[in-house]
């Protein structure tokens, strides 16, 4: 009895945890298609004015993505912000 009980409190687990891991990986997926239209020069590097009216959220917020001021975020710091 007991074993069934985990059994269907684990399978409970994983199906409530799939649509979220989907969602991350749709995100992620629309994050970098995005990023890439953007990244103009291709660098892998999206500029504040690579941004501006291409990702207007990311221009937004630019600053506080890019934290250590290199005047570029890559799709990973994206994607890291985007995951909170």
């Amino acid at each position: 009895m007991t074993k069934n009980i985990c059994l269907v409190c684990t399978i409970l687990l994983i199906s409530l945890s799939a649509p979220a891991h989907a969602d991350n990986a749709s995100r992620n997926k629309e994050i970098q298609e995005r990023f890439a239209k953007c990244d103009t020069n291709r660098d892998g590097k999206l500029t504040r004015n690579e941004a501006n009216g291409c990702m207007p959220r990311i221009y937004d917020n630019f600053s506080r993505i890019d934290q250590q001021n290199k005047g570029f975020v890559t799709v990973q710091e994206i994607e890291k912000i985007a995951d909170r």
